[in-house]
C-alpha cells in the first residue's frame, strides 16, 4: 500500500467532523449531504466540503441519483490504513519484547 493512501486517510480523519460523518454513514448506509448536515452543527456546504476530502482520501464514494448525490463508506482505504497501523504496532511490540528480554537477562 502506498504511503500516499495512508497519509490521505490519516489527514482526512484528523478532523472530528469528518470522523462523525464516517460514523453516520457507517450507521445509516447511504445518505445525502442534506441528511447528514441535519445531525451536525455545521452547514450543508461545510458537510459537502468535508465529504469531498473524505472522497479524495478514498473513504467515501459519491453516486449521483437524479438531483441528489448519495454518499457511502468505502472501507478499502481504511482497511489498508488499519493493516499499516497493525504492522507498525507489531514492530513496536517486537522491539519492546527485545528490550524486556535484555533487561531481564542483565
Amino acid at each position: 500500500m502506498s504511503t500516499e493512501v495512508v497519509d490521505g486517510v490519516l489527514a482526512a480523519l484528523a478532523d472530528p467532523t469528518r470522523r462523525r460523518l464516517l460514523d453516520l454513514l457507517a450507521a445509516h448506509g447511504q445518505a445525502t449531504a442534506t441528511t447528514l448536515a441535519a445531525g451536525l452543527p455545521v452547514s450543508r456546504q461545510a458537510v459537502v466540503k468535508h465529504l469531498t476530502v473524505l472522497d479524495a482520501a478514498g473513504l467515501v464514494s459519491a453516486v449521483k441519483a437524479g438531483r441528489e448525490v448519495r454518499y457511502a463508506v468505502r472501507p478499502e482505504a481504511l482497511d489498508a490504513t488499519a493493516r499499516w497501523m497493525a504492522a507498525l504496532a507489531a514492530e513496536w511490540d517486537r522491539r519492546l519484547a527485545k528490550i524486556k528480554r535484555f533487561a531481564e537477562e542483565s
